[in-house]
């Protein structure tokens, strides 16, 4: 394995030197991808380079974790527009290096005005367009809040953080080809759901090497720097949600965003093992679910069987079929409906799930529904681990790509069109195919479930991985993949990342492969009786590894985008 080895550059203290070597050190227009790396002191993973670089930067100029996770979500925010955002929301997991954990909830909301019944037509039949494009589909964006309530955990000034977003946003900075093509497949979308001018709309196509300019969202991160989360949720940018909300049938009010707030909750955390997994709770469905999979295959002996053999994946599969069922038919926000999560992570409970596997032989979602008892795919991703062994995991979303494709007029920033992760109507799929009951129904303030997963593993206290992905409703399948890789199939931090991933979500009944999984082992599930179908990439994981025995963190970001490690 080929590791860049980064080390440590100068350390500045005045705010506004700082500033200045900070964009100086980032390079905007001229940058390098990196997709492994090995240092000795902090490190961050995040779906832009130059997210990556910023992140570091911080770190470098004292800042933790969670000072770097606050800066690195503000700079994809402007070079990341298909899912960096300050329209979305997110969560944020942390393991600080007192061993207290931390679980910060910036999940949107659904607004006042929303009801159970608002995609439906007059027939009852759901209108799905109406919840993935435009105004409507807008949740309460919960980003920029999430960030101030991470601020009490970070070391350094919010004003800090935030600079090198703006001179992004000011000065610009050259796209890579992905970025390029991305804009260009969804021009016609940005045209026909945008009410007023956005810089995303080009007459002639982008390309690679050409420098994107917002001094629109440079204005809008100006008044967050100036008057903290009131710059956002009041004033002249609420005026231009709403504004927007206006001119395109959504429904967001002034009252919406005024009353928003980020939760802090009780972080997942189980054993497996030995090691402690750290994950985000509800209205995340990744931590439930997480250690549901975890639980079920635990007893089974996977590392003797080996990575990707027939019998791992087959046992692998059948517990993913397993969680899903769960998840469809038990989990909503838990503010609004009670979860039985207790019974639900439960050993013996889990034991009974997998009594009916069969090894060798197919199971089916016709058969294996939620349990009994008596009681997108588009996001992004970032880990950071510092020199003090904080850890932070957080991922955050627009929900689709680009989100709802709406730009809020003056603002130069997206909305997410996250209220699709609601159950628009029970039963009936989302865009990612996941389907849900009434415990994930439409109210107003309530919190839509997610598939994020933002993860990390403790060994004897010490933070040993952080990571977590995109990926809709492939999020939980890739991390507990992933977990696996490493935990049981002794896998590098790059190879659990990177190699072929397999995904079961209950429904469809049917086993999705990326392109270069094994053929032998497809072939060995068909004669067991699964459809399998290969598709499109799956997920970008980030990933990084505090190796005990020599204090190296090792960082790498996914093969399947331009995603980038950077550290010192």
């Amino acid at each position: 394995m080929r590791f860049l080895v980064l080390l440590g550059m100068t350390v500045c203290t005045l705010h506004t030197a700082c500033a200045q070597q900070t964009i100086d050190e980032l390079h905007p227009y001229d940058y390098t991808i990196e997709k492994d790396i090995r240092v000795l002191h902090g490190a961050v993973v995040s779906a832009h380079p130059l997210a990556s670089r910023v992140g570091a930067l911080i770190l470098q100029q004292g800042g933790n974790a969670v000072a770097a996770a606050i800066a690195t979500q503000l700079a994809l925010a402007v070079v990341y527009p298909g899912a960096g955002n300050l329209g979305g929301g997110g969560f944020l997991v942390g393991h600080l290096k007192n061993g207290h954990n931390i679980a910060i909830d910036y999940r949107e909301t659904a607004p006042a005005k929303a009801h159970r019944d608002m995609y439906l037509d007059t027939a009852g039949n759901a209108i799905t367009q109406l919840s993935l494009d435009g105004q409507l589909a807008a949740g309460i964006p919960g980003t920029v809040a999430g960030l101030f309530a991470s601020m009490k955990y970070a070391k350094l000034p919010f004003t800090k953080l935030i600079d090198p977003a703006i001179r992004l946003a000011e000065k610009g900075f050259v796209l890579t080809a992905s970025e390029a093509n991305g804009l260009n497949h969804y021009k016609e979308d940005f045209v026909k759901l945008n009410t007023a001018k956005t810089i995303f709309i080009k007459d002639v196509p982008w390309k690679a090497g050409d420098t994107l300019i917002q001094k629109e969202l440079a204005h809008t991160l100006t008044l967050i720097r100036n008057k903290g989360a009131a710059g956002f949720y009041q004033g002249e940018t609420a005026a231009n949600i709403v504004a927007e909300m206006k001119r395109g049938n959504g429904i967001i009010t002034l009252q919406d965003l005024k009353s928003y707030k980020a939760r802090e909750r009780e972080a997942v955390a189980f054993n497996y093992k030995g090691y402690t997994i750290i994950t985000m709770p509800l209205p995340s469905s990744g931590g439930i679910c997480l250690q549901q999979l975890m639980g079920m295959v635990e007893n089974y002996p996977l590392s003797q069987w080996g990575f990707q053999s027939p019998q791992a994946v087959q046992l692998m599969v059948e517990a993913e079929r397993r969680a899903y069922a769960d998840r469809a038919q038990f989990l909503g926000d838990p503010d609004f409906v009670k979860v039985p999560y207790k019974t639900l992570t439960d050993k013996q409970y889990l034991a009974t799930r997998m009594r009916d596997f069969t090894p060798g032989k197919a199971g089916s979602s016709d058969k294996t529904k939620a349990g009994t008892f008596v009681e997108s795919e588009e996001t992004t991703h970032l880990s950071i681990i510092d020199d003090d062994g904080n850890a932070v995991a957080v991922t955050t979303t627009l929900n689709g790509h680009y989100g709802s494709r709406t730009v809020v007029g003056k603002s130069g920033f997206l909305l997410n069109n996250e209220m699709d992760d609601f159950s628009v109507k029970p039963g009936v799929p989302n865009m990612y195919g996941l389907v849900g009951t009434e415990a994930n129904s439409i109210a107003p303030a309530k919190r839509m479930l997610s598939s994020m997963t933002p993860t990390l593993v403790l060994q004897q206290n010490q933070a040993l991985y952080s990571l977590g992905t995109p990926g809709g409703a492939t999020i939980i399948t890739s991390v507990f993949q992933t977990l696996m890789n490493t935990l049981e199939f002794g896998l590098s931090p790059s190879d659990a990342i990177n190699k072929p991933k397999f995904h079961h979500q209950w429904l469809p009944d049917e086993i999705a492969v990326e392109p270069e999984f094994s053929d032998s082992t497809i072939q060995a599930l068909q004669g067991m009786g699964y459809k399998v179908v290969k598709r499109s990439p799956i997920g970008r994981t980030e990933i990084i590894k505090r190796a005990p025995e020599s204090r190296y963190l090792e960082a790498s970001g996914d093969k399947r985008g331009d995603d980038s490690a950077a550290g010192y």
